[in-house]
This record gives C-alpha cells, sequence and structure tokens, in this order.
C-alpha cells in the first residue's frame, strides 16, 4: 500500500511541475510576442513619419483607404500585443496577430523570398506561429484568462487563432489594390 501511495503522490508531483513549467513557457512567449507587437503598432504612429508615414507605405503597398488601413494595423498591433502581454482573451489576440502576420506576408513581404534580411517572410511566419503555438499551449496560470479559470489552450484555440486571423486577413487584402510596378 506504501509503494502506491507513493507512486500517486510522485505522478501528482510531477503534474504540478508540468504545469508550472508550461506556465511559464507560456509566460515567456506572451511576454516576448506581446510587447514587441505593441512596439510595431506604435512606432506606426509615433515612429519616423509617424501616422502620416505609415499611411503613404500602406497607400504604396495599395491599401485603400491608406489612413485606415494604417489606424487599423497600428490599433491591431497595440491592442493585441497588450491583450497577449496580459494573458487575456488569448485565443482572439493570437487571431488578431495571424491576421496581421498575414497581411504583411502577402503584402510587404511578398516575393522577397524568405530570409528577412532581404525582406523576406521569415519574421512574420515566426510571429503568425508563435501566436498561433500561444493560443495551443493557453496563456498559462500566470494571466488574466489563467485569474479567470482559462489557462488552458487547446487544438480548437489555435485552430480558432489561425481560423480567424488568416480570413480576416483575406478579407483586408481584398480592399487592396496592387500597386502599379515602377516604371524602368
Amino acid at each position: 500500500m506504501g509503494r502506491r501511495r507513493a507512486a500517486r503522490e510522485a505522478r501528482r508531483e510531477a503534474r504540478r511541475e508540468a504545469r508550472t513549467s508550461t506556465d511559464v513557457a507560456a509566460l515567456l512567449l506572451r511576454v516576448t510576442i506581446g510587447p514587441m507587437m505593441m512596439t510595431h503598432g506604435l512606432n506606426k504612429v509615433f515612429g519616423p513619419g509617424g501616422i502620416e508615414g505609415t499611411t503613404r507605405w500602406f497607400d504604396g503597398l495599395g491599401f485603400k483607404p491608406a489612413g485606415v488601413h494604417a489606424r487599423m494595423a497600428a490599433t491591431t498591433e497595440i491592442g493585441t500585443g497588450a491583450l497577449l502581454t496580459l494573458g487575456a482573451m488569448t485565443p482572439m489576440a493570437a487571431a488578431g496577430v495571424v491576421g496581421v502576420m498575414t497581411s504583411a506576408a502577402a503584402t510587404d513581404h511578398k516575393g522577397k523570398g524568405f530570409f528577412i534580411f532581404k525582406g523576406g517572410w521569415e519574421y512574420v511566419a515566426v510571429v503568425g506561429a508563435v501566436a498561433t503555438a500561444i493560443a495551443a499551449l493557453g496563456p498559462g496560470r500566470i494571466s488574466v484568462d489563467g485569474l479567470r479559470g482559462r489557462p488552458h489552450g487547446s487544438f480548437f484555440r489555435a485552430l480558432l487563432a489561425a481560423g480567424l486571423g488568416v480570413p480576416a486577413a483575406q478579407g483586408v487584402l481584398r480592399t487592396r489594390q496592387e500597386p502599379e510596378a515602377a516604371a524602368g
């Protein structure tokens, strides 16, 4: 009887340690991607050229009306970054990140290959994948969602993040007019 009890206690302790590791991993992912997204959004508003510069950039990418799209992208990046950092509404925040990264891959990074140092899509793919992984993993117990009794992710929540983010990006991209090639 003593061995069974000891084995049961050992299993419980292993589960507790696994939960703690998962919570720490989720926290590290969230506090890496969340502030990074917020910084990108804030840069669109307050960086060199401000929102006017971002509007000109978006106009060059074919987004019409460019000002609306620039503000929408900045707001989405700031909002989803804050939510991910806090671990609040995690699947929806992840969906927003997936949407922004899908739009970026299909516009600014399109046709530039894989490597980010050549303007390629590797960075946006990693950020989108990490957001989806956060939805799958869950925000962990060290989060607003965790305090509300929703610390766990799931395959369904990962599908939700991708399944809402990608179509949302496609909807935004449908409003875009392909920019004309520069006359050589």
